[in-house]
């Protein structure tokens, strides 16, 4: 039993206002479910910042100042499957760039896919995987003495609370030497009629990936949750720019978790929140990086001007 998910589960429904940690969606159902949200017609995110990758790569080079005569170390958090990546990846092979690829995450599955595709696919490419926490690995890359560009897309920061953000940023911050650069995917602020069905399309799919928490909890915790009695009901204003989603109890009902020996009440129209998804703005991006050395020296659209590509240089103090 995965101790932490059973914690963090009891926190999250005691808790006056209850949550789920978004983290949770990714079990196996929860991954398959994902790929099939990134290929809705609705989920604009991952094709709007694969057009940046694929149409403006030549760019994309220019924005971060890379020289082809000197050595670099491209680092990505959170890589996934690198489907935006490779493109980056394949221009700079093409242009003769001398560079390491170092893909960060945590699943040692997704790495191995990544290193056996980018092999495949790109063979002059060297490609060095790191499994483990993004701020760890990246403390022993800052005793590099190479230029380290760090990518982290998207818009993956997003889905901390904008406190959360600006710890993360100044760590991120304290981990890279001056010069470093940073490629910061977001997602724009834009009109609901676009935002929400992102979170609530028409066929049900982000319905069922955030119902998924709950079976992940029936079936490893050996909870008693009925999906009948549960909506997902996603929220957003442009006047905010945080989407929200939540799953919302649609009847006065009690849920025991046998592995807690407890029970949880939901009243009708009690919320879980399960997910933040933030919007950004240069201003709110501003105020995100707050007192950290990072300054933005560019920044990329897509071609509908949905999505943005920032460039962040650690500038001195």
């Amino acid at each position: 039993m995965n101790t932490n998910f059973k914690k963090d589960v009891d926190l999250g429904l005691s808790a006056s206002s209850k949550t789920l940690p978004s983290k949770y969606f990714y079990d196996k159902i929860g991954d398959a479910l994902f790929v099939e949200i990134m290929n809705m017609p609705e989920y604009y995110l991952t094709k709007a910042e694969f057009d940046i990758f694929k149409n403006q790569n030549q760019e994309l080079i220019k924005a971060l100042q890379l020289k082809s005569s000197t050595f670099f170390e491209l680092v990505e958090l959170g890589a996934g499957d690198g489907t935006k990546t490779k493109q980056l990846l394949k221009a700079l092979d093409n242009l003769n760039y001398d560079f390491e690829y170092l893909p960060i995450d945590i699943s040692e599955h997704a790495l191995h896919n990544l290193e056996t595709s980018v092999k495949a696919e790109l063979p002059n490419v060297t490609i060095s995987p790191k499994q483990g926490d993004y701020f760890n690995v990246l403390a022993h890359l800052k005793t590099s003495e190479h230029p380290l560009i760090v990518l982290f897309l998207g818009s993956n920061i997003g889905n901390l609370p904008d406190a959360l953000a600006k710890e993360f940023i100044q760590k991120l911050n304290d981990n890279l030497k001056i010069g470093d650069r940073v490629l910061l995917g977001v997602d724009l602020i834009k009109s609901k009629d676009i935002v929400l069905p992102a979170y609530n399309d028409a066929q049900g799919i982000t319905k069922r990936f955030n119902m998924n928490l709950l079976t992940r909890i029936n079936t490893e915790l050996g909870a008693d949750f009925d999906l009948n009695g549960f909506d997902h009901i996603p929220e957003y204003t442009e006047e905010e720019g945080i989407a929200r989603s939540f799953l919302v109890s649609n009847t006065d009902q009690t849920v025991t978790i046998s592995s807690l020996n407890k029970s949880f009440h939901f009243t009708e129209g009690e919320k879980i929140h399960t997910e933040t998804s933030r919007k950004y703005n240069d201003h709110i991006l501003e105020d995100i990086l707050g007192q950290s050395s990072l300054k933005v020296i560019n920044r990329l659209t897509d071609s509908k001007n949905l999505f943005a590509d920032y460039i962040l240089e650690k500038k001195p103090l």
